[in-house]
């Protein structure tokens, strides 16, 4: 199991020189990875060399699902961060640095080991890297992989919940605000179901890139309705198995 500690390497004194620009390099780790090398940790050339390369994802990026089981008890995800939208186009990969906690990767991984010690459904964090570069600065993120899940658009388009999974996403959803965390991105994709041997199926919450702990209540029910759209969506485009029944149900086990 790995532990919730985590060490942040301040640069580990780990310079170095492109052209006439000096980047630093922040490692991020949770407390059990060691590693001598730990740039490699966020290369697949290493992994596919390593022949660890278990598959891969494309969103705006390619996330990659590595082998690494043997080696810190989990498998994991390897996730570089991108920008979306028209500005994403220009600046693909590039943000402006404002303070080390403040990167993507470092805040994504901070808020993962904080939900755990909460005891929320979430991946667990094992490692985020940060490269400055001047004003900008690019990350990535290594997580844990969620074996034997599928998230609801993928479970929807093939056949319908039972009640009692609508009622628990709606617990989970419940869970997450009354912990006052605020999910930027709250979708039918980010939600997953894990199927688990002489166990009752898991629910797990994906994606925590751009959340934060979010004070007050007035955010809530837009949040909601965001999670009600996204599933509106997948009616559209992949006429998934989700009707106003299923929300009720969903805002039944909320409501509980």
């Amino acid at each position: 199991m790995l532990e919730l500690r985590s060490i942040l390497i301040k640069n580990a004194e780990i310079r170095s020189k492109t052209g006439s620009k000096m980047s630093k390099t922040y490692y991020l780790f949770a407390e059990n990875i060691q590693t001598d090398s730990p740039q490699s940790l966020f290369d697949p050339v290493f992994w596919q060399a390593q022949q660890a390369i278990l598959g891969s994802a494309k969103g705006r990026g390619i996330t990659y699902f590595l082998n690494t089981k043997d080696r810190w008890g989990v498998n994991c995800a390897l996730r570089h961060y991108y920008r979306g939208g028209l500005f994403g186009k220009l600046v693909k990969d590039h943000f402006l640095f404002s303070g080390i906690n403040q990167c993507r990767s470092i805040k994504e991984f901070n808020l993962l080991q904080q939900l755990k010690q909460k005891n929320l459904p979430v991946p667990k964090p094992i490692a985020a890297r940060v490269i400055r570069s001047g004003c900008y600065y690019q990350a990535d993120i290594l997580i844990e992989l969620i074996e034997n899940g599928q998230d609801l658009v993928a479970i929807l388009q093939k056949h319908p919940l039972e009640h009692d999974v609508w009622h628990n996403i709606g617990k989970l959803i419940r869970q997450l605000h009354d912990q006052q965390v605020f999910h930027s991105d709250l979708n039918a994709h980010n939600i997953l179901l894990q199927s688990l041997k002489n166990q009752k199926d898991k629910l797990w919450l994906l994606d925590f890139d751009k959340c934060d702990f979010q004070s007050g209540d007035n955010w809530k029910q837009e949040n909601l309705q965001r999670l009600q759209r996204s599933f509106q969506k997948e009616v559209k485009r992949y006429h998934i198995h989700f009707n106003e029944n299923n929300w009720q149900q969903l805002l039944n086990g909320y409501k509980e």
